[in-house]
């Protein structure tokens, strides 16, 4: 059976997506980038924001009326939060809610009654990483959340906090890099929290994972900026863990954070940042903000402003508030208009904008190990364009000609100059 899988929203649902595929190569089943080609179609929904509530129906809608014989199962944080309604679209066969998501395939090819004789022997993993053109890949280490920040569905969905055993975070990294793998990102809803159910912690993780694997580049997905463990920072000196942290600020003025319930004051924020910056020369932090929470009046959005200017961010996504059913912000006074949410937002674009070129300047003229992905343009002069990332998370572009392969490698390259989506680099060697 051919199966295509398909995902929305955060690199956690794209982490479960990868499990799911091997699971499924393990029982027989093969993996296929097309979804006419599919029996099966598995989707992992959002529900972070309406728009992606809108967006986890409408995919749900294309993919049956673009292949209407496959079946249909649908998992995530939409479906979980929305089951009744979800189970009611067109062509869904099977809701799977997150607290059963480590039993989706064996309940998929049950309740489906899709068990059979396998049609094919691979090794796990081989086919699902590279058919979807990988060089990285996602391990999940930790589901859940028990804080309750007020603008937060997630918390809802995912449940309570679970941590995986550290020896088999380490299991999955060794398959992985055995099939080829040169980076992995672990993730998870609320990653600081990591062991507090299995009397463990993020540092004795990481450190473990670089003891007992040889995955040349470890990456942190997005981490709350709160309980990170003593002897944190330290760990960067490690060239194998990536110098760059998504450290979700959310806002820069302390009253919007009590009114969010965040667990980390703008001074605490600082001093992380100053830390890791002081580490490790040219740490990349990046973050979430929330333009227009309920109540932000214009000397809160400045005190923001003028915070979000003076720590300074390689890069932010920037997120207008918007209500969302289940969480106690939607229920909050003093909701912001429309008009007020755009202006601050494209104040807060234009800002955003300059500190990252400001960011790339600082970096410019380095020479920095980048992992190579798949070329994706042929030039006129002949050339060919590859892509990669820096360990600090800069998008490298470089040409060269036809007869270099540099896909899935880490080379070396000069960092040259500043263009819009990317940094022109040579290669060093």
């Amino acid at each position: 059976m051919q199966i295509h899988l398909k995902t929305l929203g955060c690199r956690l649902n794209e982490a479960e997506l990868e499990t799911w595929a091997q699971a499924f190569q393990r029982a027989g089943h093969g993996i296929t980038r097309r979804v006419d080609d599919a029996q099966l179609v598995i989707i992992n929904s959002c529900a972070v924001t309406q728009d992606a509530v809108k967006k986890s129906k409408q995919l749900i809608r294309r993919i049956h009326r673009d292949n209407p014989q496959a079946k249909l199962v649908v998992s995530g944080c939409y479906a979980t939060l929305n089951e009744d309604e979800a189970a009611q679209l067109m062509g869904v066969d099977l809701i799977v809610s997150n607290k059963d998501k480590n039993q989706l395939v064996e309940k998929t090819l049950a309740e489906l009654n899709l068990d059979s004789m396998p049609a094919m022997s691979t090794e796990p993993g081989e086919v699902s990483l590279f058919s979807r053109g990988r060089q990285r890949a996602f391990v999940k280490v930790q589901d859940g959340c028990r804080y309750r920040c007020t603008f937060c569905i997630v918390t809802v969905a995912r449940g309570e906090e679970s941590s995986r055993p550290i020896a088999a975070v380490i299991e999955e990294i060794n398959n992985l890099h055995s099939q080829g793998i040169n980076e992995v990102i672990i993730t998870g809803v609320h990653l600081g929290g990591y062991g507090s159910d299995i009397d463990s912690n993020l540092v004795a993780l990481i450190s473990e994972i670089l003891a007992k694997t040889e995955i040349p580049r470890l990456r942190l997905g997005s981490l709350e900026p709160w309980e990170l463990p003593a002897g944190f920072f330290e760990l960067f000196k490690n060239p194998r863990l990536m110098p760059h942290l998504h450290l979700p600020l959310q806002s820069g003025s302390d009253s919007v954070l009590r009114r969010m319930a965040r667990r980390c004051k703008t001074e605490e924020f600082a001093l992380m940042v100053s830390e890791a910056r002081a580490t490790i020369p040219n740490f990349n932090i990046t973050t979430d903000i929330i333009v227009g929470f309920p109540g932000e009046t214009e000397q809160e959005w400045q005190d923001s402003f003028d915070y979000i200017k003076r720590i300074g961010f390689g890069h932010i996504h920037i997120f207008s508030y918007s209500p969302r059913e289940g969480t106690k912000a939607a229920g909050l006074p003093d909701q912001i208009s429309t008009e007020v949410k755009k202006q601050r937002s494209k104040q807060l674009h234009d800002l955003a904008e300059s500190l990252k070129q400001a960011f790339i300047a600082e970096n410019l003229d380095n020479q920095a190990e980048v992992l190579w992905e798949g070329h994706t343009e042929n030039l006129d002069n002949g050339l060919v364009r590859y892509f990669g990332y820096t360990p600090n998370y800069l998008r490298v572009a470089c040409d060269v000609t036809a007869d270099v392969v540099l896909e899935n490698q880490i080379l070396p390259a000069q960092l040259q100059t500043a263009e819009a989506q990317f940094i022109t680099g040579k290669l060093s060697r």
